[in-house]
């Protein structure tokens, strides 16, 4: 475990939970088009620039030598982002910003509650004080919202179960996405084949469209190798602050520029998120100095857009 945050490290991580932030505004010009074919365009110009980056760098051979069950757990993993996606695509496309940045708010406390449902593994006090506040913040949204917050929830599990293959799967950044691709392509393939044979295809509609499905590609690789390079420098623990960047990135504009709905009652149940989250991140915090000054290391796990 790294003692000291390297300074290029936490550039590279704020740059990438700042880009993640700012996918409310892109993916909102591509409301042109239905979510299921955003994601469509988006898995294949992202397997695309993966695929050129691996040939540059000459390891495209790597992709032969990945075993059966590793392919299994990329499939896993492809699915649960893709239903992130779309689903995300669909909340900023019809005015429910904020619910996604509730969904990505929520999210380390899905994880944990993961953690001990799938890893059996044991929560301190705070951890389940922190969980029951999560769980209160969810009660008072639903009667706010007059039904559950399905956007937030599905992006909360969806990402969780897909970090929770990541932190198994045995595959570095650039092949676990080239891998999660190759399994997704073809029914991506498939599906914009059917779209453009039925005349329902929006990317040739006017090269405005065209750019900005192409541009899908590199906008979802570069956060993802950033986070990359910094999670090789920067502390665990200052990444599980830096997550939150994103999440409020998200909310401000869609409460700022979106001018999204905020009664009261909203702004209680994110209130207990907050301290949902407060109270996670001071444990997290507190036991990440605990083993700098000791002898046992314990993971933090930190959930990633």
């Amino acid at each position: 475990m790294q003692r000291n945050p390297s300074p290029p490290g936490v550039v590279f991580g704020t740059g990438a939970y700042l880009i993640w932030g700012s996918f409310a505004a892109f993916f909102g010009l591509l409301a042109f088009a239905s979510p299921a074919e955003v994601v469509a365009q988006r898995i294949i110009w992202t397997l695309v620039v993966v695929l050129v980056l691996l040939a540059l760098t000459r390891r495209l051979g790597e992709l032969r030598g990945i075993d059966a069950r590793t392919w299994r757990m990329a499939a896993v993993a492809s699915a649960a982002l893709s239903v992130n996606w779309g689903v995300y695509v669909l909340g900023v496309t019809t005015g429910h910003v904020v619910e996604c940045a509730l969904g990505y708010f929520i999210n380390p406390l899905v994880t944990v509650a993961i953690g001990v449902a799938v890893f059996r593994e044991r929560l301190a006090a705070a951890q389940w004080a922190a969980l029951g506040l999560g769980a209160l913040a969810v009660v008072v949204l639903t009667v706010d919202y007059g039904r559950p917050p399905v956007i937030a929830l599905v992006l909360a599990c969806s990402f969780a179960v897909y970090g929770l293959v990541k932190k198994v799967i045995r595959l570095d950044a650039l092949r676990g996405i080239a891998a999660e691709g190759i399994v997704a392509v073809p029914f991506a393939l498939a599906f914009l084949i059917v779209l453009m044979a039925t005349g329902r295809s929006e990317m040739t509609s006017s090269p405005a469209h065209f750019g900005l499905m192409l541009a899908t590609g590199p906008v979802t690789l570069l956060p993802l190798l950033l986070f990359a390079v910094a999670a090789q420098r920067v502390p665990m623990s200052t990444l599980g602050i830096l997550q939150y960047l994103t999440p409020a990135l998200q909310m401000a504009w869609g409460v700022a520029v979106l001018h999204e709905p905020m009664p009261a009652s909203r702004w209680a149940g994110f209130a207990l998120i907050w301290a949902a989250l407060a109270v996670f991140t001071t444990d997290a915090l507190v036991r990440a100095r605990r083993n700098r000054h000791g002898s046992v290391v314990e993971p933090t796990d930190v959930a990633r857009r």
